[in-house]
């Protein structure tokens, strides 16, 4: 079964600051440094989901992004304060579409956010292979759709 609903349960998967070292040369937060805190904030979802890393490793099996875009709407600086929220907009039987949305804390702003198609995989094939049912009927809860019985 497959859904595709505006994102509605956001979940908080990151809180941070951005650093110094985070900053490029005019002082803003680096484009690396927006990336790698949604990084941080897929794999918490991910855990939210039940695919935690000694589930990958016990059953080999793997996340791979596909596909990502991002959009920055507002700088950042070395100081702010941020908050990503992140959502599950659709899950398939290989794959998952999410969504985070970085908020700077201070003035409430969204400062960027992002999409990310991912891939559930076999480590040991690389090839994509169905999601766990209880991964999937998380997934769905989280859309707001029922859980499924059968993935097939």
């Amino acid at each position: 079964m497959e859904r595709d609903t505006p994102a509605t349960n956001f979940l908080v998967t990151y809180r941070g600051t951005v650093y110094p070292l985070h900053c490029d040369h005019m002082g803003h937060m680096n484009v690396a440094s927006y990336v790698s805190k949604f990084d941080e904030a897929s794999w918490q979802l991910m855990t939210s989901l039940g695919l935690t890393n000694a589930r990958f490793r016990q059953e080999r099996i793997g996340m791979a992004t596909v596909e990502q875009q991002v959009a920055y709407k507002r700088e950042l600086h070395a100081g702010d304060v941020v908050t990503v929220r992140s959502a599950v907009l659709r899950i398939t039987n290989r794959s998952i579409h999410i969504t985070h949305q970085m908020q700077n804390d201070d003035t409430g702003d969204l400062v960027a956010s992002t999409t990310i198609i991912a891939v559930h995989i076999d480590s040991s094939t690389r090839r994509a292979r169905p999601f766990p049912v209880d991964v999937h009927d998380r997934a769905m809860a989280l859309i707001g759709g029922s859980p499924c019985v059968s993935l097939s």
